[in-house]
């Protein structure tokens, strides 16, 4: 899915193997049908020192506002309010 001009990004800090990562992009899923792009921090030094012990991290990219785990549905829903 594209998304339209008005609707905000998410991006999900992860990497790969990570089954909190899983657990987030399925609670995600549900939550939304926004498009929500996949990061994997293990192939940027800088991205793995930010994120490495807090993920999975849900960023909204238009805020710059972040979820770091663990979130709920109602986390969610109240980051895409904003």
């Amino acid at each position: 899915m594209t998304p339209s001009f008005n609707q905000p990004v998410l991006r999900l800090y992860s990497t790969s193997g990570c089954h909190l990562c899983e657990q987030a992009a399925v609670l995600i899923a549900r939550q939304t049908s926004l498009t929500c792009q996949w990061m994997e921090i293990a192939d940027d030094t800088a991205l793995l020192e930010r994120y490495g012990v807090r993920i999975p991290v849900l960023s909204r990219l238009d805020t710059g506002q972040e979820l770091d785990w663990p979130f709920d549905a109602q986390a969610v829903a109240r980051l895409l309010a904003v």
